[in-house]
């Protein structure tokens, strides 16, 4: 393979960074920059990927990182290659299950919970509700419309879209600039950034370097990208059908409008010479309406 690093929008990349064990310090330095020092997790433990609904017949859900910190939060992060056009309730739904999960039962539980987090990473601009917005980093909390202050603080969805983060690296300045340098620049890289030199960069970069993957690892992240490339070119596809059908559509709306102002001027320069309604409606192919609209 051509790059040195692998790709974190990859499911084998991402989940090799942030989903493994060996690796809980990558997570927890990306979740404590994300956070700008309003969160201080000390350790995380990963909790079951798969959650299954109360019934048999219940729809489930598979996490991508699913993890609690030492004062018992909860963590849902998610890497979004593909916009979707219910997305946004996907999250909510996807909230639901470490909610559920705090449930005590017997009769002495006070319906106290844990706050949860659900953070989506965005390879795409996040139109719904985003349109003009400026920045990459989106955190949205239930509040009360009239005075727009928090009214429920333990419920947090935090949407970050990949592609607007546009800083280079002379231009990096906090931890989570650095981090969101590597997520959208990792694969493209050949060296470790002068940059990144924090520790917590170097574990990064030893365990994202393909060259030091076992057969099975390499087998694994090769399967993993060729997924994402069907996913990249089918999204590809679609935008240049889209585009042709659009450009298509423009030509003939053009036409349609050309030959339409044709026929009015034609209209226009035999209703001057007092030629009858009836003839100009033969000669042009236009209404009664449309030539008395001329008028």
């Amino acid at each position: 393979m051509a790059e040195k690093y692998i790709n974190p929008h990859t499911d084998f990349g991402f989940k090799r960074l942030f989903g493994s064990e060996f690796n809980k310090e990558l997570l927890i330095s990306f979740l404590n920059a994300m956070f700008h020092g309003e969160q201080n997790v000390q350790d995380v433990t990963y909790l079951n990927s798969e959650q299954l609904g109360d019934r048999v017949d219940a729809r489930r859900a598979i996490f991508d990182v699913y993890c609690e910190n030492d004062k018992g939060e909860k963590f849902i992060v998610e890497m979004q290659n593909v916009y979707q056009e219910f997305f946004k309730d996907r999250t909510i739904y996807y909230s639901t299950f470490p909610i559920r999960e705090q449930a005590q039962r017997g009769g002495d539980w006070d319906f106290h919970l844990n706050p949860v987090y659900t953070i989506g990473l965005l390879n795409f601009n996040f139109a719904d509700g985003l349109e003009n917005a400026k920045r990459w980093h989106h955190e949205v909390k239930l509040m009360e419309v009239d005075t727009h202050e928090v009214f429920y603080d333990k419920l947090t969805y935090i949407y970050v879209e990949i592609p607007k983060f546009d800083k280079k690296e002379s231009e990096l300045e906090s931890m989570y600039d650095k981090w969101m340098y590597v997520l959208k620049n990792l694969s493209n890289l050949m060296q470790r950034p002068a940059a990144l030199q924090e520790r917590v960069f170097t574990r990064l970069f030893e365990q994202a370097e393909i060259s030091k993957f076992d057969k099975q690892e390499l087998k694994l992240y090769e399967d993993s990208v060729n997924a994402y490339r069907d996913i990249v070119n089918a999204i590809r596809t679609a935008e240049k059908k889209k585009y042709a059908e659009g450009r298509a559509e423009g030509r003939a709306e053009g036409r349609a409008e050309g030959e339409k102002k044709a026929k009015e001027k034609i209209a226009a320069n035999l209703l001057a010479l007092g030629v009858p309604i009836e003839t100009i409606m033969q000669a042009s192919g236009l209404s009664e309406e449309e030539i008395k609209n001329i008028q």
